[in-house]
């Protein structure tokens, strides 16, 4: 059997646990991925950089497509602006999006309530509402400079937790905070959305907290997102292929 043809065979459990990151400047280049690899993966990442070229007519493109999609721009503002753009993300029709747990209470509560009273009125899923903790980029001299003291997983534990009494669905997380996330949230219904995951075969590029996808998911990661590997590999379906079977043969 064919790399392709066993990733077409592969328990659904471990592709729907894949996230592609959508990391490009263009409609073309993305859709391209989304044509290449949506047999293959759960479901596409679109963030601030694609988002902003193509603007949400083309999220809506893709979601009508048939592709799930995680729309990551980190919704940060006062309580109400944050509550209208998390209803018009959920209006968009997508699976999941996020926003800052650093916003606060009062933020995270009024988007969560708002977006379920328009899902339900509008009879429509909401989608699922995650919360970013500390971006994977940062450590503890970013917070420092922040004016954060502490250690990095300090805070993600404090914003973790934050984020669950808000009735949120999950956080963001490094990899490297999964166990003490696992151990301090009782909820076995919260979501840790995982980037920083960097397979066997790939480099670990910009991000400074990373893991191979088979030791998140061990950890307890419930989605794992992965960019570069894929997205600039010369055959990106061997490619995803490749992680699928990381996933399944190490759970």
């Amino acid at each position: 059997m064919t790399l392709t043809a066993q990733a077409l065979h592969r328990p659904s459990d471990a592709k729907e646990k894949l996230i592609i990151a959508l990391d490009v400047d263009s409609a073309d280049a993305a859709m391209s991925l989304v044509n290449e690899l949506n047999p293959y993966v759960g479901a596409f990442k679109v963030g601030l950089q694609l988002f902003t070229a193509e603007g949400p007519s083309f999220v809506r493109r893709l979601v009508d497509k048939g592709a799930k999609i995680f729309l990551d721009l980190k919704f940060h503002d006062i309580p109400n602006t944050v509550a209208k753009a998390s209803v018009e993300a959920a209006r968009l029709g997508v699976w999941m999006f996020n926003l800052h747990a650093g916003g606060g209470s009062e933020m995270m509560r009024t988007a969560i309530l708002e977006t379920s009273e328009t899902c339900e009125r509008e009879t429509q899923a909401r989608p699922k509402i995650i919360a970013v903790t500390v971006l994977t980029s940062s450590n503890e001299d970013t917070l420092r400079e922040t004016g954060v003291e502490g250690e990095t997983e300090s805070q993600v534990l404090r914003l973790a937790a934050l984020t669950a009494e808000c009735g949120l669905d999950g956080v963001v997380a490094s990899p490297r905070e999964i166990n003490a996330i696992r151990a301090g949230i009782e909820r076995k219904d919260f979501l840790i959305v995982t980037p920083g995951i960097r397979p066997v075969f790939a480099t670990k590029d910009d991000q400074k907290r990373v893991m191979t996808p088979a030791e998140a998911l061990r950890k307890g990661a419930s989605y794992l997102v992965i960019g570069r590997p894929v997205t600039a590999a010369r055959d990106r379906v061997e490619a995803a292929e490749k992680i699928i079977n990381e996933i399944s043969e190490g759970s």
